[in-house]
């Protein structure tokens, strides 16, 4: 027997660092600091604790109706919510390092990391693993750990490095490294490390998968290709790279769905074109994001609370082709139900109707990544490797572009078909939590008026607030500067 959980750790951030709950259906109970090494039921509940934290890009947050992801999309420009979210507050760009939102991102991808921090240094004393099953399980810890690190890194910039499990005060109390190093130890060499396992390419429960491994690493690469680090050419061949060899099996392993709708039946889960996604059910945590986008007491619903706290804004929606399907009743929106106007368009990609008709319990998972986010990743990536589209890239948008009933492209020249992807990423992806990183890494903003893309810095949203320097790095939370001395706070803030 021997001690395993480091408690001075768990008391500093207040965490069951080793707790099973969520991720997946079975529950391999709760770790003690006497657990068994040669127990095949510890070791998998290691494995099982670096999946707690990975619904912090979609779980209840802030005031009534709030979610993190709306802070994503309040930010985008492209959605609204009731006032009690402050979306207002991200809106018009007047969020500080104590909004809603910003502290609870922090938190909860730190805690992932210390969760997989701990997996990574107990799971090779497991006798009972085989050198395989030890190396798969590295590999699903590894490539968890690079992405609660991506997302930190995109959301903050330059973060504290923290590689080994916490044992002391020293060793959270760390001042904040330039992001490329964090890029360079640790996110890349993590996910390059799992590329090299036996994983499959799809797990039905939900797990890291080499699909999943796959396509974080081809949206690492082609990030790190863009704004801050600006890699370039070498980046962009290797996320090309990676989100081929996803596309290489497509139709064995991965396809898309022929109907958007069957995005949200619940029997389609871990299926079709998910590669990745957050795991929900009706038992132990059902999908906060059904009632969150429902219209505001529209009493359609058997939710106690409809919240309207994710509102599609009109300027956006209106900026779609007219002909694109997406656009049409019940695709990507809605506005009625049951013969009832709901007064404008709501978000209908995670309309779980079993759970607004009968038992407000939402099955839905939440999607990280699909097979549509990726071929559109490797329509732009290798568009700047090879300085203009080939047949597969082409193919890939008119794909798209046809599942929309819209005419396929031809005959674009490198910038304007890197637009066109994009206009397909923004129509696409919506509200997925994929536009706000991308104008990020792009430095631009697709203006909805113009259909052009205007700079970042110095665009002005349709809520008349202007997108400046300081917009490209949310605040460290003043929670974390006022018990860390060693951080230093992000300019404007």
């Amino acid at each position: 027997m021997k001690s395993i959980i480091y408690c001075f750790g768990i008391i500093l951030l207040g965490l069951g660092v080793l707790s099973c709950d969520g991720f997946l259906e079975e529950d391999p109970g709760t770790l003690t600091t006497q657990a068994d090494l040669s127990s095949p039921e510890a070791a998998r509940a290691f494995i099982t604790s670096i999946y707690a934290n990975v619904n912090v890009v979609v779980q209840p947050s802030g005031g009534w109706g709030g979610n993190t992801l709306s802070l994503l999309e309040f930010m985008s420009g492209k959605a609204d919510g009731v006032p009690q979210t402050e979306g207002f507050r991200f809106n018009q760009l007047t969020y500080d390092s104590q909004s809603f939102y910003i502290d609870t991102y922090w938190q909860g991808l730190f805690q992932g990391i210390l969760r997989c921090n701990v997996a990574l240094e107990q799971l090779p004393r497991f006798t009972i693993l085989s050198q395989e099953q030890l190396s798969n399980a590295l590999a699903e810890v590894r490539t968890m750990r690079a992405f609660y690190y991506f997302y930190l890194v995109r959301m903050y910039g330059d973060v504290p490095k923290i590689n080994e499990p916490v044992r002391q005060l020293a060793d959270v109390n760390r001042p904040r490294v330039p992001l490329k190093e964090i890029y360079d130890d640790i996110i890349i060499p993590d996910l390059l490390s799992a590329e090299a396992s036996n994983l499959p390419w799809r797990r039905p429960n939900g797990e890291v998968s080499m699909g999943f491994i796959k396509a974080l690493l081809a949206d690492v690469y082609l990030t790190y290709a863009g704004y801050p680090v600006n890699a370039g050419q070498s980046a962009y061949v290797e996320s090309a790279r990676r989100s081929q060899d996803i596309l290489n099996v497509r139709g064995a392993q991965f396809e898309l769905f022929p109907e958007y709708t069957d995005m949200i039946l619940p029997a389609n889960k871990n299926s079709g074109e998910f590669i990745f996604q957050v795991q929900f059910d009706k038992v132990n945590r059902t999908n906060p994001l059904t009632p969150v986008c429902l219209p505001t007491f529209a009493g359609i619903s058997a939710y106690s609370n409809e919240f309207g706290g994710l509102v599609p804004r009109v300027e956006f929606v209106s900026s779609f082709d007219p002909d694109d399907k997406r656009l049409r009743e019940k695709q990507f929106f809605i506005t009625e139900y049951r013969g009832q106007s709901l007064g404008g368009r709501y978000i209908y990609k995670w309309f779980d109707q079993v759970a607004v008709d009968q038992d407000a319990r939402s099955e839905l998972n939440f999607t990280i990544y699909r097979l549509a986010d990726v071929m559109l990743m490797y329509a732009e990536a290798s568009n700047r490797a090879e300085s203009g589209p080939n047949a597969l890239a082409l193919q890939s948008v008119n794909d798209i572009r046809a599942r929309a009933e819209l005419p396929p492209v031809s005959g674009l020249g490198v910038d304007e078909f890197e637009e066109e992807v994009w206009n397909q990423r923004y129509f696409e992806l919506c509200f997925e939590g994929k536009i706000w990183f991308d104008m990020l890494r792009t430095r631009k903003v697709r203006n909805d008026f113009t259909g052009n893309y205007d700079n970042f810095v110095g665009h002005t949203n349709v809520f008349n607030a202007t997108f400046q320097e300081r917009n490209l790095k949310f605040p460290i939370p003043l929670r974390e500067m006022d018990v860390n001395a060693e951080l230093q706070q992000n300019p404007g803030f």
